[in-house]
């Protein structure tokens, strides 16, 4: 039986924490990764902007060979999970719904606090998915800790201060019986040791990329093309990059989201 063939798409190098996850998760995959990284940030964007540069992506993912689309950002999945769905003639997995689906069955107060960028946190789609699974939800906007993760400073004393007094104005007035942290950005994985230290005792952490990874697992063992959930082959995962920008720059910083040396990068250039 060969391999599946699975799409991820970010607008950079957050997507890479998902694709590490599925790694793990998914071990029998081959993986083409596609990072937008020319046209990054997404979430200053507007929706009609981000659906076209997302279906674009996604289109050309499929013309690679890709057999599933794994939407490993999270204003793309909040945007454009939509338009890329009806563009795509293979099945579409974004990171929202399994991380709110991932809180709910983690929550026993069924209240959850989300930090996510501006963007992911002013389109409100993780309130609307967790609230649909009646779990209350607080979202906190963290602009700051971004460009801290992607400086290298996912264990410095300064990305730990800001990460408590965002912290504590999310869990405070009302919200200290919240009992999950849901991860809405795909930076913030790096962060988990120290979020961990930061976090009040009772608060369990919910990663959406390892949450996304779980549910591709899932539709890959039940789906109507349902594979064996373990590999039968001992074949490596095989990793194609393609970037929209200079793949100097992403070799060097996607090597700390996904864990280890990044090669076979294409540059690619898609048409405005």
């Amino acid at each position: 039986m060969s391999q599946p063939v699975i799409g991820v798409f970010d607008s950079g190098f957050g997507g890479l924490t998902v694709l590490k996850a599925l790694l793990e998760v998914v071990p029998e995959a081959d993986y083409l990764y596609f990072g937008d990284t020319a046209r990054l940030p997404y979430g200053s964007k507007s929706v009609e902007t981000v659906a076209r540069y997302a279906c674009e992506a996604a289109k050309f993912l499929e013309a690679q060979g890709a057999q599933m689309l794994v939407i490993a950002c999270n204003t793309a999945t909040a945007l454009a999970l939509h338009h890329i769905k009806q563009a795509s003639s293979v099945p579409v997995i974004g990171v929202i719904e399994p991380g709110a689906q991932r809180a709910k069955l983690a929550s026993r107060s069924d209240k959850a606090v989300v930090i996510g960028t501006e963007a992911t946190v002013s389109s409100h789609a993780y309130r609307k998915a967790l609230s649909a699974l009646q779990v209350e939800a607080r979202e906190k906007a963290c602009p700051l800790l971004v460009p801290l993760v992607e400086e290298g400073w996912v264990d410095h004393a300064v990305t730990e201060e800001v990460t408590r007094i965002y912290l504590g104005e999310a869990f405070a007035d009302g919200f200290g019986s919240a009992d999950v942290l849901l991860l809405g950005c795909t930076h913030y994985p790096l962060l988990k040791p120290m979020l961990q230290r930061v976090v009040p005792g009772h608060v369990t952490l919910v990663d959406s990329a390892e949450s996304t990874a779980l549910a591709v697992q899932n539709a890959l063992c039940s789906g109507e093309d349902a594979r064996p959930c373990k590999s039968i082959s001992q074949e490596r995962s095989s990793l194609k990059f393609f970037v929209t920008d200079s793949a100097e720059k992403f070799k060097r910083l996607g090597a700390l989201f996904l864990g280890q040396k990044i090669d076979n990068i294409t540059h690619v250039d898609l048409k405005e």
